[in-house]
């Protein structure tokens, strides 16, 4: 039997070692062989002890337990299945898989907890805050003077928003009143002469009086002479007796006449009163009107809120009607657009859950207060023509109106009308 030299050794190692490392692919095999040949520099003395090793692992690679070639392919699947270091991978481990088994229960019982309320609650993606809104508008003309208030302020009943140029409407303000005092001085002298009329009337009164006491003693006198003997009186002084009766009655009828028409002055006078009057009347109304345009000049804030888009700059020219600015309320509320399939069960005064999109992680409390009493589409600018033929059934959506019961624990947060809601309505 031939020596075994130590070269001859080192690569007969490296050689078995290479093909038993070829179950796990040519770089795990130059490792191992790479290995080895440290190893047999390391120990020379047992080179020989190695090369059978080899010899007798590679017999074992070439040959399984009966004799028969291994099966490399099954070789190849074990070492996939287990790592360099000898530990099978994370997906075969008990722990991964105990953890696997833990996480499918929380699932299923999760889905089976959102399964089970969503069958006592309602909620809709299609909701947002709704709020009282005043448009603030230019009721007078004229060149902004003074701006209170900036963008997003919050601002009180009363409070002063802006001051208009006010020189047109002093003058305005100005004429009227002197149109007021014209009239005022018009009833005046109205009424002087009513009282100068009646003074004429109660003359003529008088004399009326008088020509009836003349006209009376006139009739006594031609009764007296008819009651003599015709001889005793002479023709002339019977002629005068009944010429003085007719001129008393002449006098009589012109007194009273005088004494009517003086009387109809003093109507007239009563009347040129009134028309006076209603001068004053007409003057002092056109002087609100000019103050209350002076009023216009000094805007003001007419509810409680924060100033939103504002328009306005300080020397601005604006004419009436002129868009401003906006006051957004703290009065606010939620409007959700539910399918009309969802309202089965919904009614007033259930309690909701409100999830406010710009507030994450806050829920607050609110009820349902209305319902509207038609679908949001029966307002629509162009409603549907069903009556075409061409009817496609779309389930419609119905507002509800939602309160919120601390409506105070909004004003801790920066929220408004528009923003997006989820509201959750407990239906049991």
């Amino acid at each position: 039997m031939s020596e075994i030299l130590p070269e001859d050794a080192e690569e007969g190692a490296r050689q078995s070692a290479f093909r038993a490392g070829y179950r796990t692919g040519f770089g795990d095999g130059f490792d191992a062989a790479d290995k080895v040949h440290e190893a047999s520099k390391n120990k020379d003395g047992k080179s020989g002890d190695r090369n059978k090793a080899a010899d007798k692992d590679e017999k074992s690679g070439d040959d399984g337990k009966d004799g028969k070639p291994a099966d490399k392919d099954g070789d190849k699947k074990d070492d996939k299945d287990t790592k360099d270091d000898g530990k099978p991978p994370l997906w075969k481990r008990p722990l991964f898989v105990l953890a696997a088994i833990v996480v499918v229960i929380a699932l299923i019982v999760i889905g089976t907890i959102a399964l089970i309320d969503s069958r006592h609650h309602e909620t809709t993606d299609d909701a947002f805050i709704d709020g009282n809104a005043s448009q603030i508008a230019a009721q007078a003309a004229g060149r902004v003077s003074r701006l209170y208030v900036d963008d997003n302020q919050f601002v009180h009943r009363g409070d002063p928003l802006v001051d208009i140029a006010t020189a047109d409407i002093d003058a305005k303000v100005d004429q009227a009143k002197a149109g007021v005092l014209t009239a005022q001085s018009q009833v005046q002298q109205a009424v002087a002469q009513v009282e100068g009329q009646k003074a004429n009337a109660a003359q003529a009164d008088a004399t009326a009086r008088q020509a009836e006491a003349e006209y009376t003693n006139a009739q006594q006198d031609l009764a007296r002479f008819k009651g003599v003997d015709p001889d005793a009186v002479s023709r002339q002084q019977y002629d005068q007796a009944v010429a003085q009766a007719r001129s008393a009655k002449a006098r009589l009828d012109a007194a009273h006449a005088a004494e009517g028409t003086a009387l109809a002055q003093v109507k007239a006078a009563q009347a040129n009163v009134a028309v006076a009057q209603a001068q004053v009347a007409t003057a002092q109304a056109d002087l609100e009107t000019a103050n209350i345009q002076l009023g216009y000049a000094h805007v003001v804030a007419p509810i409680d809120g924060r100033i939103t888009k504002r328009a306005v700059d300080v020397g601005n020219v604006i004419a009436i009607g002129q868009p401003l600015l906006a006051i957004v309320s703290n009065d606010l509320w939620v409007t959700a657009n539910y399918k009309e399939t969802q309202l089965k069960k919904m009614r007033v005064n259930q309690s909701v859950a409100i999830a406010i999109d710009a507030v994450p992680g806050v829920t607050f409390a609110a009820h349902v207060q209305s319902f509207q009493r038609a679908a949001g589409s029966y307002f629509s600018a162009l409603p549907a023509e069903n009556a075409t033929g061409n009817y496609v059934k779309v389930t419609q959506r119905v507002p509800v109106k939602i309160v919120f019961d601390h409506p105070e624990e909004l004003q801790k947060y920066n929220v408004g009308p528009g923003m997006s809601v989820k509201p959750s309505v407990s239906v049991e």
